[in-house]
């Protein structure tokens, strides 16, 4: 009886608005992870730029994409390394 009485004034009323909050997260989280394949793969291309002065990189089997993992957007890279570089490339402005 208590349980019903609570839910007629007000309990009821929080539950509705975390779900239209958790709703809304989602929704957020998905237009995050929505992003173009173009945008993709200029990320692509940058991270073989700055990876490839460091390391040897198997370019052809390089994967970049967005994942939607515990409502939020992660970045994944599968990069296969085929060697380091003993001798990487420095910054100029570093000197």
């Amino acid at each position: 009886m208590f349980d019903f009485i609570s839910r007629l004034f007000g309990k009821e009323e929080n539950k509705s608005k975390d779900v239209a909050k958790e709703r809304l997260r989602l929704v957020l989280v998905h237009d995050r992870a929505t992003v173009s394949p173009e945008f993709l793969e200029t990320i692509k291309e940058e991270l073989i730029r700055v990876i490839s002065d460091y390391m040897d990189i198997d370019q052809d089997a390089l994967d970049v994409k967005l994942s939607e993992e515990d409502n939020s957007v992660a970045l994944v890279a599968n990069i296969p390394v085929k060697s380091v570089k003993r001798t990487a490339k420095l910054n100029k402005d570093s000197h």
